[in-house]
């Protein structure tokens, strides 16, 4: 089993790269399973699915989940002679994040006291965390996993409260996966560069 970590920028080339990936890890006798963790909200991002969806062609089952992993991906746990499992492909992390900081809708990103948003943190923490482990311990339910996420820590520091926690608790979730990883990719203008 290999885990393989892709990071990059936006519209840098992760996904393209890592799909072909797992097609080249495929020994034949696997299904890829293309665990998708972003929420459609409009049109942009329907667009955008629809086009990832086209690429992929029918190489894929695909698996629309940003949590509770054990429970949506547990029938793709493929146990066959010979131990051959499936590939799986995540993409991507700093959406699964997104989606688990939004669960908390009561939170007034602009507008609250150091108490409450050190409680604040430490809730959303714990929760990202949890989430982020639970995809790792299922990683060895497959053969390769390869798992996608944005490097947010190379721009400006974003001048309000949500876009600096969000650049943080991706920051450190890209180095957990990173650290399990067997392999690491760094993507920058579509040109792959293994930094591990």
């Amino acid at each position: 089993m290999a885990l393989i970590f892709v990071t990059g920028g936006a519209k840098s080339g992760k996904s393209k790269f890592s799909e072909e990936l797992i097609l080249r890890l495929n020994n034949g006798k696997q299904e890829n399973v293309y665990l998708a963790t972003s929420l459609v909200f409009d049109e942009e991002m329907k667009e955008k699915v629809r086009l990832h969806k086209e690429r992929r062609q029918n190489n894929w089952i695909t698996v629309e989940t940003y949590k509770n992993f054990e429970n949506n991906l547990n029938k793709y746990f493929l146990k066959v002679e010979n131990e051959i499992k499936n590939n799986m492909l995540v993409d991507c992390l700093t959406n699964m994040i997104t989606n688990i900081i939004f669960e908390e809708k009561d939170v007034d990103w602009n507008n609250f006291d150091k108490k409450s948003y050190v409680q604040i943190v430490e809730k959303l923490n714990k929760n990202v965390e949890n989430s982020v482990n639970e995809l790792l311990n299922v990683a060895n339910q497959f053969e390769n996993i390869v798992i996608v996420s944005n490097e947010l820590g190379m721009g400006l520091v974003p001048n309000y409260p949500l876009g600096r926690y969000f650049r943080e608790i991706a920051g450190k979730m890209n180095q957990v996966v990173a650290d399990r990883a067997d392999e690491v990719y760094f993507v920058v203008s579509g040109i792959p560069m293994k930094i591990k």
